[in-house]
């Protein structure tokens, strides 16, 4: 199977080849440093796997390439990587498209296990994370849960969310994502009606409790 790795730590990118590449069965035909070089590696070698790392700053986040690669390339299984043992992250992530969520803590053989089982179709999620996971779908056989107004932002408003809270001003933004001023300022608009926030410092501590900087 071909496997293209994401991940911002070139140390990282290097031991995970080497570990794949001793397989007979895989084969690392590209790496990436960002979500947005991710994206364009999926575009030029259609890989069967995109093993791809959740934080990785400052590119794009693998929680936004995820979902845009899922999108445009549905034939390729992404295999979240991350430190986070986080509900909220795992929840997101298989929502936008993922195959697998795996913490990096994981042995090898895990790993190696993960990657075949989305290659087949499968789901793959860390042990420790599916626990969280059955433990919420059996909430939602019990009761209705409050939506998150997170679940209404659009792939771009979620980019255009924790650049703002970094202090990036519209002309900034609008360069980084290669879009207008007048669009960041829409996409501004929206996420504060959306949110139901008043003013940057809220919207700030919004982002902080969500743990979107690293986005």
């Amino acid at each position: 199977m071909k496997i293209i790795i994401a991940d911002d730590h070139a140390i990282v990118r290097s031991g995970f080849s080497m570990i794949l590449n001793f397989q007979e069965d895989m084969e690392v035909i590209a790496m990436a440093a960002d979500g947005i070089e991710a994206y364009q590696m999926v575009a030029k070698h259609q890989p069967d796997v995109l093993l791809l790392d959740l934080s990785m700053p400052p590119g794009e986040s693998g929680l936004v390439a995820t979902g845009k690669i899922k999108e445009d390339f549905p034939e390729t299984k992404i295999l979240v990587l991350t430190m986070h043992d986080d509900e909220e992250y795992l929840f997101h992530v298989l929502k936008n498209g993922a195959s697998g969520y795996m913490l990096k803590s994981a042995p090898d053989e895990e790993l190696l296990q993960a990657i075949r089982v989305i290659y087949s179709g499968g789901t793959y999620i860390h042990p420790k994370m599916a626990t969280s996971l059955v433990r919420e779908l059996v909430n939602k056989d019990h009761k209705v849960k409050e939506s998150d107004p997170f679940e209404l932002l659009s792939k771009r408003e979620i980019e255009v969310l924790p650049l703002v809270a970094k202090g990036y001003g519209n002309k900034e933004i609008a360069q980084k994502l290669f879009i207008s001023v007048k669009t960041v300022e829409a996409h501004k608009a929206k996420i504060m009606e959306k949110l139901q926030l008043k003013s940057r410092p809220e919207l700030v501590e919004y982002v902080l409790k969500k743990k979107l900087l690293n986005f």
